[in-house]
């Protein structure tokens, strides 16, 4: 297998890997976003239910490409490792804010959590910029929605 094609199959690796993530965490929390999460109060700039789907399609395809950049620059450097394992917490984090949310209903823990993995992403993102610019790049607008749906989860908290 040439470099070319080894690299477009460690491409699809990272980011159907996090798309999976994503689609798990998805089949997890439906049933609950179609009946719970409307009876919820909610901030009139709260978005459109159909948006959440294809703005999480979009970061965890993003994710992918990041954590492919990163792990490209050599999985035998020691800060390669550390970055990816961060990477890893924070896409578990990710994972366990939806279970939290919709699955336990618990606002004030997935506030919490939110915020932990915000935390996380922002030790990604500068774990990330010390080996690959364009990585970390990547994963701000993963950060910015984040920030906003600490925002939500907070005001989603209060309301409720």
């Amino acid at each position: 297998m040439n470099n070319r094609s080894r690299d477009l199959s460690l491409l699809a690796f990272f980011v159907i890997g996090c798309l999976l993530v994503g689609g798990i965490s998805g089949f997890f929390t439906t049933g609950e976003v179609d009946t719970w999460y409307p009876s919820l109060v909610k901030p009139d700039w709260n978005p459109p239910s159909w948006l959440f789907g294809p703005v999480w399609t979009i970061l965890y395809a993003l994710m992918g490409v990041a954590a492919f950049l990163i792990y490209r620059e050599g999985l035998e450097k020691k800060e390669v490792k550390i970055a990816l394992g961060i990477f890893s917490v924070q896409l578990g984090l990710n994972f366990l804010w939806s279970i939290l949310f919709f699955n336990y209903k618990n606002l004030f823990a997935s506030f919490v959590e939110i915020v932990v993995l915000w935390v996380a992403i922002l030790a990604t993102i500068i774990s990330f910029y010390r080996i690959s610019r364009p990585a970390a790049l990547i994963m701000i607008p993963y950060l910015l929605w984040v920030s906003f749906a600490t925002i939500l989860n907070y005001t989603i908290l209060v309301l409720n």
